[in-house]
């Protein structure tokens, strides 16, 4: 007995190696091109508005570990010296309860160092949290300081 196969030639040859492909009208075609086609200085301006600054970004890291919602060793290769010491002290205290950033300012005092302060919401309660970033060796921004007044504590609200 001989087969034979036929091909109609309106339908495209599938190769063998691969199954076939969905054709689904409630999916998107396919992925965005890896490199589209623009100008560099539209590339360039894309990246610098989607980089957070590095004093969100550390108001951020502190609430996580203030909350409970990081440990404390996170932040060990972005604090210095009695930064890492105050945060361990404020982390063993009760957690914040969901901390968020109500606002954020800082002060270059000289170059590569900043000093931060944000207004930082926990529940029904407004509360200042500050600290001091310096830019270290490798370009890298590591916080030198930390301040965040508890309720309760004297010698925080004397000043």
């Amino acid at each position: 007995m001989n087969k034979v196969m036929s091909r109609t030639e309106d339908r495209p040859a599938r190769p063998r190696h691969r199954p076939p492909t969905r054709r689904d009208s409630r999916r998107p075609a396919g992925a965005p091109p890896r490199n589209p086609v623009r100008g560099t200085a539209e590339v360039n301006a894309a990246r610098v508005v989607a980089e957070p600054r590095p004093t969100d970004l550390f108001a951020e890291r502190l609430l996580a570990v203030l909350s409970g919602r990081r440990p404390v060793h996170w932040m060990l290769r972005y604090t210095a010296g009695s930064a890492y010491d105050e945060l361990s002290r404020l982390a063993a205290r009760r957690p914040l309860p969901a901390p968020a950033v109500q606002d954020i300012g800082y002060y270059v005092p000289r170059d590569g160092a900043l000093e931060v302060f944000a207004r930082v919401t926990t529940g029904a309660h407004l509360r200042a949290l500050a600290f001091r970033l310096e830019l270290g060796p490798a370009n890298r921004w590591r916080c030198t300081a930390l301040s965040l007044p508890l309720p309760g504590n004297a010698a925080d609200h004397d000043a």
